[in-house]
């Protein structure tokens, strides 16, 4: 898979997401965010549990069976995704969700920062100002005027720091495994596990409520979890972490749409404009790259005089 396709299928993961937010807002009336997030996680990893099992046996053919550190790695990615939603979680009943789908727009930029931290990785340079554009646009898509800084705000930002992690290992991961639906499989499962667990104290289970919530749950836990988060693996393997970042942060712009679509609401000038800014900042990360590898491509190819 080249790195524009895996942009693009990036691209198409950011969909799937942005149209989860209609179900996910619809879910609430019925069951906490908690008890969602780990039903719906659950229902995930037993999508893609058929394909784990024949990865898993492949890699037995093949005399390279995962080690118990590779466990832990797996391990880690669905700790990093459990922390990331509890956190912002916390965060949301202390702040608006104006405010905290701005903050959470925070692990945009920090993922080529922890990236070059971290790693040594040196992204390319339309990454940086991409990721700034990106986390503006976030900010004027929020309708937020303001910004002040409440312990609600502090626990969402926080958990923007997971999420970046993520977001960098989760392909780095994948990709030394040769693994990626074992990966995606397994992160789902323990993610799920822990927010049920956390539920289970945080919150009131009801049997009544989940029966009401089943649509969402199982649109979110097969299309958003099984499809869409598996896909993400797959793609970062062959995707620099910190386009990922910008891509994935393109789920605003289709939550967007589908708010329109479907729920009716509607877009200031100062949310049009956030779009427009995301979208120029998305374009900017996936053709500025292919331009300089056409450029190249031209130059070794055109016979010297």
């Amino acid at each position: 898979m080249s790195r524009i396709q895996a942009n693009l299928l990036l691209t198409f993961v950011a969909l799937i997401w942005g149209s989860a937010f209609v179900a996910q807002n619809r879910a609430m009336a019925d069951v906490g965010p908690l008890l969602f997030t780990g039903v719906r996680f659950l229902v995930g990893s037993l999508v893609v549990l058929p394909l784990a099992v024949i990865e898993w046996r492949r890699l037995g053919r093949e005399g390279r069976p995962l080690s118990w550190g590779d466990g832990g790695h797996i391990a880690g990615l669905g700790a990093l995704m459990m922390l990331g939603a509890v956190m912002q979680q916390i965060g949301i009943q202390f702040t608006s969700v104006t405010n905290a789908g701005f903050l959470t727009a925070v692990y945009v930029p920090l993922v080529p920062v922890l990236a070059w931290l971290l790693l040594r990785q040196v992204a390319h340079w339309s990454v940086w100002p991409a990721a700034a554009g990106c986390l503006v646009g976030a900010f004027l898509l929020s309708g937020a005027h303001e910004l002040s800084i409440s312990v609600g705000d502090l626990w969402v930002l926080g958990s923007a720091v997971p999420w970046a992690v993520h977001v960098l290992m989760v392909g780095r991961w994948a990709d030394r495994m040769g693994a990626p639906f074992l990966v995606a499989s397994g992160q789902f499962a323990v993610c799920g596990l822990l927010s049920l667990g956390a539920a289970t104290v945080m919150e009131p289970v009801r049997w009544d409520g989940l029966i009401a919530a089943a649509g969402p749950i199982a649109y979110t836990g097969v299309l958003s979890v099984g499809v869409a988060f598996t896909a993400q693996v797959v793609a970062q393997r062959y995707a620099h972490a910190a386009d990922a970042a910008i891509i994935l942060s393109s789920e605003t712009l289709f939550a967007a749409a589908f708010g329109y679509a479907l729920l009716g609401e509607r877009l200031d000038a100062n949310g049009l404009l956030g779009c427009g800014l995301m979208l120029a900042c998305i374009l900017l990360v996936q053709l500025t790259p292919l331009v300089g590898t056409l450029r190249r491509r031209r130059i070794l190819t055109t016979p010297s005089n």
